[in-house]
């Protein structure tokens, strides 16, 4: 399975949210890909924010290695899923989307945890609180991810 986790720039929700995902895939010995995008290009090639390094940090993910980079509309052939952390960039993405196929794939990251809420994950960049909430809320979303994709033995 291919994920695409996708935010406004590619620096703050995003970067975490593929960073627990790929901590999660390689605990549990997964052969799936994941990476990250955001829909808008000021951060292109720059790590994540410090205060998602930090949290991430926290919880034992180094997402240092990671780079920014913006979503392309090629990318909704190359994943299996995109994610999407809030509603804006849900319609941006959906934007790119050249067929029924490709707009199947785009989903909002927190219907995991509650499907039909269609719920934002709220952007931490000007709220230095934010960061653990973020982290707690896309943590859920990914477990729930892989118990639902997953399959038994």
């Amino acid at each position: 399975m291919k994920i695409l986790m996708v935010c406004l720039g590619n620096i703050c929700r995003s970067p975490l949210a593929e960073g627990i995902m790929q901590s999660k895939i390689a605990q549990l010995g997964l052969e799936w890909q994941v990476d990250s995008a955001g829909t808008g290009a000021w951060h292109i090639g720059e790590r994540p924010d410090r205060r998602s390094i930090d949290v991430a940090r926290k919880y034992g993910i180094d997402i240092t290695h990671q780079r920014a980079r913006q979503f392309r509309a090629s990318d909704l052939q190359e994943f299996d899923i995109v994610f999407a952390m809030d509603s804006s960039n849900f319609r941006n993405i959906l934007g790119k989307a050249n067929s029924r196929e490709e707009e199947e794939k785009v989903k909002m990251i927190m219907n995991e945890v509650q499907p039909g809420y269609n719920q934002n994950v709220p952007d931490p960049y000007y709220d230095n609180d934010g960061f653990e909430l973020v982290f707690q809320m896309l943590d859920e979303a990914c477990e729930r991810i892989i118990k639902r994709n997953i399959k038994p033995n």
